[in-house]
Parts: C-alpha cells; sequence; structure tokens
C-alpha cells in the first residue's frame, strides 16, 4: 500500500512539473517573463492539490487516487491556454479561473474530512432535486441571468465575472436520480408487454422518465442548450438500466430525445441553426451569418490545421482569432499551439480516467456487496452458539439427546447441521460427528470433510464465508461446553445461490454498460476522427492550390 501511495505522489510531483514547464514557456514567451499574481496563485493551487492527495490517506485510506495526476495536467494546460488567450485578448480569464478552482479544491478537502459515508446523501434526495432544479433554471431569472451568444445558461456573480449554474445541478440531480431508482428500482424492473422481442415497461412506471423529458426539453427550448439537456436525459436513463438492467429502458430513451430534437430542430430555429452549421460549415450562407453561423467553427479548423502535427509551440500561435477560444474552442486553441500530438496526449488522459472509473464499475460495487452479504450472513454464527448452548445442557451428546435438538432446527434453511462428540477423540476412537441427514437412519459417519469443528473442539467460535462456483458459501462452528469443559462442537454450512443470482446480474449490467460505454467513445472517435481529417485534407488542399497559383477555378470545402 506504501509504495502504491509513494508512486501515486511522484506522478502528482511529475504532473505538477509538466504544469508548471508549460505555464513558465508560455509566459517566457508571450510577456517574457513570470506574472508575480500567477506565480503564487499557482503555488497556493499546488499545494491545495497537495492537501488533496494527503487527506485521503488519513480519511479515505482505500481511496483511489490514480486519476488525480490526469485531472491535474488536464486542469493545468487547460488554465494554461486560457491564459495564453488573455495575453493576446487583454483580459484575466485564467486568474479567475484558478480562484474557481482553489474554492473547489477546498470544497473537496472538506467532503474528503467530514463525508465518511456518501450514502448519508439518501437523507436529502428531494431537497437535492430542489437545489438541482433551482440551479438549472435560475439563469432565466431577471436580474442575475444572462444570455451569452444566443444560450442563456449564465448566471452573474460580482467580482467573479460568470457561471453556469447548471454544472453544480449536474450533481444535485445525478443525487436525487440515484436515491429515487435505488428506491423504486423494484417496480421499475418489472416487465410490461414484449413488443418485437424487446420487454417494454408498464404505462405507470414510464412516469419519472416522462419528467425527466419534459425537462430535458424544456432546457432545450428555453435556454437553447442542447448539450446540457442531452447530458441530463442521458445521464437519467443510463442511472435507469444500472438499477433495473433492462435495455427496453435505454431504447425508450434514445428514441424518446432523438424524436425531440428532431422535433425542436425544425421548430425552433437557434436548434436548426446550431445543426446547419455544424453539417455546411464551408458554405458562405452559414459562414457569414452574424449569430448562429459557422464562423467560430471553421476558424477553429484553420486553428487545427495550422497547427498541423506538432503544433506551432506555446506562445507562437494565434488562438484568439477564434471566437471565444478561452470557453467553447479550447480544444482548437490547445491544437494550434500542441498540434495533433498534443491533442492525442490531451485525449489519452481522458480515456485513462475513463479506464480508471470503469475499473471501479466493475469492482467496487461486486466488492461493497460482497462484503454486505458476508455481514449478513454471520448471524449463522449466532445460529451455532445457540446450538450449542441447547446441547450443553444434555451433558452428554448422546445420539438421542443430541437428535432431539438437532430435529428442533431441521426445518430452518441451513445446508448443514453436524454435532461432534469430543468424547470419542479422548478415547483414542477415530472422530465421529451426528450429521441431521443422517440422523433418521442413525448413522453415525466418520469425519472427512470438517476442519472448522476442530478449531471448535479448542474452545473458539469460528466463522467463514465465501463466494466461488456462483455461490455463497458460510460456515460457522461453535464449541460445545458442559462445566467448563469441551464435551463437543456444533458446525453449520449454507450453500446459498439465490443472493449470488443477484450479484451476478449486478456484474452483467455492469459488464454490458462497459461494454457499452467502450464500442460508444471508439465510435465516436472513429467517425470524429475520419470528418475532421476529411474537411483538413479538403481545407489543406485548397491552401496549397491557392499558394500554387491554380485558383482560376472555384474550390469547394463542405
Amino acid at each position: 500500500m506504501m509504495a502504491t501511495r509513494l508512486k501515486q505522489f511522484g506522478l502528482l510531483l511529475f504532473s505538477m512539473l509538466i504544469c508548471g514547464v508549460a505555464f513558465f514557456q508560455m509566459f517566457e514567451r508571450t510577456t517574457g517573463g513570470f506574472p508575480q499574481n500567477y506565480l503564487w496563485m499557482l503555488a497556493f493551487v499546488g499545494a491545495l492539490f497537495l492537501t488533496s492527495w494527503g487527506l485521503p490517506l488519513r480519511f479515505q485510506p482505500y481511496a483511489n487516487q490514480a486519476i488525480m495526476c490526469c485531472v491535474m495536467v488536464l486542469t493545468g494546460t487547460g488554465i494554461m491556454m486560457i491564459a495564453r488567450i488573455d495575453q493576446d485578448s487583454n483580459t484575466s480569464v485564467a486568474f479567475k479561473q484558478l480562484l474557481w478552482l482553489s474554492i473547489a479544491l477546498v470544497l473537496a478537502n472538506l467532503l474528503v474530512i467530514f463525508m465518511k459515508d456518501y450514502r448519508v446523501l439518501r437523507r436529502f434526495s428531494y431537497v437535492s432535486m430542489v437545489i438541482g432544479l433551482v440551479l438549472l433554471l435560475s439563469p432565466m431569472l431577471p436580474v442575475i441571468g444572462s444570455e451569452q451568444y444566443g444560450a442563456r445558461i449564465w448566471v452573474k456573480i460580482p467580482g467573479l465575472g460568470s457561471f453556469q449554474p447548471s454544472e453544480f445541478a449536474k450533481l444535485f440531480l445525478a443525487f436525487f436520480f440515484a436515491s429515487y431508482l435505488y428506491d423504486h428500482r423494484d417496480q421499475l424492473a418489472v416487465g410490461g408487454k414484449k413488443v418485437l422481442g424487446l420487454q417494454l415497461p408498464r404505462i405507470k412506471d414510464l412516469g419519472p422518465i416522462i419528467v425527466v423529458w419534459i425537462v430535458s426539453m424544456g432546457v432545450l427550448v428555453v435556454q437553447h442548450d442542447l448539450g446540457t439537456s442531452l447530458m441530463f436525459f442521458a445521464m437519467f436513463v443510463s442511472m435507469l438500466y444500472v438499477a433495473t438492467g433492462r435495455t427496453s429502458w435505454i431504447v425508450i430513451g434514445f428514441i424518446a430525445f432523438a424524436v425531440g430534437a428532431f422535433a425542436a430542430a425544425n421548430i425552433f430555429s437557434h436548434v436548426g441553426a446550431r445543426v446547419d452549421a455544424w453539417l455546411h460549415p464551408f458554405d458562405s450562407a452559414q459562414y457569414n451569418k452574424e449569430y448562429g453561423g459557422s464562423y467560430q467553427l471553421v476558424t477553429g479548423i484553420f486553428g487545427l490545421a495550422s497547427g498541423g502535427l506538432m503544433g506551432t509551440g506555446l506562445g507562437q500561435g494565434h488562438p484568439s482569432l477564434t471566437p471565444i477560444a478561452n470557453s467553447d474552442y479550447i480544444y482548437a486553441a490547445l491544437g494550434e499551439e500542441l498540434g495533433l500530438t498534443g491533442l492525442m496526449a490531451i485525449l489519452m488522459l481522458y480515456l485513462l480516467i475513463i479506464a480508471a472509473v470503469l475499473i471501479l464499475l466493475n469492482t467496487y460495487p461486486l466488492l461493497a456487496c460482497q462484503t454486505l452479504v458476508f455481514q449478513a450472513k454471520q448471524s449463522i454464527l449466532t445460529e451455532a452458539q445457540m446450538i450449542a448452548s441447547n446441547l450443553a445442557e444434555l451433558g452428554e451428546l448422546g445420539e438421542s439427546g443430541v437428535e432431539q435438538v438437532m430435529t428442533l432446527v431441521g426445518d430452518s434453511n441451513l445446508t448443514r447441521i453436524v454435532v461432534t462428540n469430543f468424547v470419542m477423540v479422548e478415547t483414542g476412537q477415530p472422530l465421529h460427528y451426528y450429521d441431521l441427514s443422517k440422523l433418521p437412519h442413525h448413522e453415525i459417519t466418520v469425519v472427512d470433510d470438517v476442519e472448522m469443528t476442530m478449531q471448535a473442539l479448542d474452545g473458539q467460535d469460528v466463522y467463514h464465508a465465501s463466494f466461488r462456483d456462483n455461490a455463497f458459501r458460510s460456515e460457522a462452528a461453535a464449541p460445545v461446553i458442559y462445566c467448563g469443559n469441551t464435551i463437543g462442537g456444533v458446525y453449520l454450512y449454507k450453500y446459498d445461490t439465490e443472493q449470488a443470482e443477484i450479484l451476478l446480474g449486478l456484474q452483467s449490467n455492469l459488464r454490458n454498460i462497459t461494454l457499452v460505454v467502450c464500442v460508444f467513445a471508439v465510435l465516436v472517435s472513429v467517425i470524429l476522427s475520419r470528418m475532421m481529417t476529411r474537411r483538413m485534407n479538403d481545407l489543406l488542399a485548397a491552401i496549397r492550390a491557392f499558394h500554387s497559383g491554380s485558383d482560376t477555378q472555384p474550390i469547394s470545402v463542405k
């Protein structure tokens, strides 16, 4: 454990070095020196990251800190590029971003200290829902709400600028969704009629997904924010699938959102304008639009093209030419100065975070469920102790007395009950025991596989549980003590497949989610790569044709 922690600490220091070198190189090339305000602020943020690494060692010793290095490099790279754009735009967005980052790290550290068990959030499920909806709708308020570039998703705070409350609403609504689905997963898992081989849910169980669909479409229509509405709806549908394991919810959710988005694109002009600009960015009509056109998109593509494979270098490009490059098009700005190689490194960091989350998703819930089952099955030791107490009143473990006591507990759900007579061991005879399943035939069996009984004969209470061969197996043994002497032992064994089936079903659902996420990530990566490659190739061909002087014919770049 300590070796792993030291490796993680070394990676964190290396991540801090990467960020520090990037800031130093950028400032040296743009301003000729390192600004003092940034120097102290970055040192403070670095100290907060080190604190975030150290606190879990004390309060959450089993926490996985592998992704902290990736998060730090991504955060530092993004703020560095924002600071780079600030130099050309004469703004101070990066410094405010560092203030927000400091606040976020302080709050995260407080959570690590004071929130011992995340399950306490279930007590505030509906409070989380109210807070999430208030944050989501707060940009619509007339005083603090602000509309920028056609989307009303901002809230102004004096001194700190503006922020998107939907980023915080994600957390609170996720808490509410998780709590709601936990409490109602049994009802939602009940299937209705089958249509085309798909088990549809009952009509009365469609209420939650209809409500969330309406809220998502409302965000899309009122706030003009397609991304946020898609994120909320996808989050709820995926959590619904995790809770119930029914693929029908995924299909219904996808169809519902596709229908709503298609209708919104045709009914509301701002949604259709975004889609047209994405499909035909180089069309002159789209490019020259004052609002909702493709000027920003095309400028970002030019920036990516000028970056090439290795980039222009930090501080040597022109990322500020792209409108709102420090927010919407930070990826294009990074591609211009870091090149395709730097972008691939950034994407790899995201993939590492996704891989770590998927590994955790496939291990922690299963381990937690196994631990809960093992704790619940520890009651078998109490049963063994009760049987031993009743047998101790006999004074001697004869066949008739043992049969009488064991018959009383014979209707329990235990798989096997065994009582061993210690007197046979003292007289040098082979160790025998009374098996409940063989008492009606008056058979005495020689011990061959009950090792825990020997520990019980030494006066020890023994318990052991395991999960193997798709079943939970729990064993317990307790000594039978009469007048201070051990006269025998009780051995209980239980074989449970019902709870094992539940655990295996959860494992199957998690594996399917992992597979879907991986396939989706691969498909999106392939599609976007082909689209970007085709457009950049067309653009580079047009640039080469222009430089060679063969521009007598109009060049079409679609």
